[in-house]
């Protein structure tokens, strides 16, 4: 557990700062990666260690932070969903189903209408969606393991960069 202690803090202050709407649509690009560099940072302050971090740390650290930023974010999604019942899915149907049309699919714009409508009501009614869950969990998985990857690889730079400075 001591191990991933840093990848978890800086993965749950990553979500939490994603659910301000502000900062929300920065989170995968900005945020991630930034919480990447800040485990690695509360690593190395908890250990102490002289040795410069190596780059299957560094990935690994980037990996595991915007794995704990996912599930974070995805319960503190389904519960703020479940508690207003409504969420960006719901508020976007509109300008969806617009973009949709637009792009001339046929039946797969209303299959894919019909889906989100679908979804749009079960979170309305019940404030709860399996399907919209397992969706925001695949999407945010995707982007926040590669801009973890990202962020765990510039902290290592930046972390090895300083190292070098403080012992010369």
């Amino acid at each position: 557990m001591k191990k991933i202690f840093p990848m978890l803090i800086a993965g749950f202050s990553a979500a939490v700062l994603s659910i301000i709407p502000i900062l929300k649509g920065f989170s995968c690009c900005l945020l991630i990666p930034f919480a990447s560099v800040f485990a690695l940072f509360l690593d190395s302050k908890a250990n102490r260690t002289p040795d410069k971090i190596t780059l299957k740390k560094s990935i690994w650290f980037g990996f595991l932070t915007g794995f704990f930023a996912t599930i974070f974010i995805v319960l503190f999604d389904s519960f703020l969903t479940f508690i207003f019942r409504t969420n960006d899915l719901i508020e976007t149907i509109p300008q969806s189903e617009i973009l949709l049309n637009q792009m001339n699919l046929g039946e797969l714009t209303e299959e894919a209408m019909k889906l989100m409508k679908s979804i749009a009501a079960e979170i309305k009614t019940s404030g709860f969606s399996l399907l919209y869950t397992i969706m925001i969990f695949f999407s945010n998985f995707i982007t926040n393991s590669i801009f973890g990857i990202i962020g765990g690889l510039v902290g290592m730079g930046i972390l090895n960069k300083k190292r070098e400075n403080f012992l010369e």
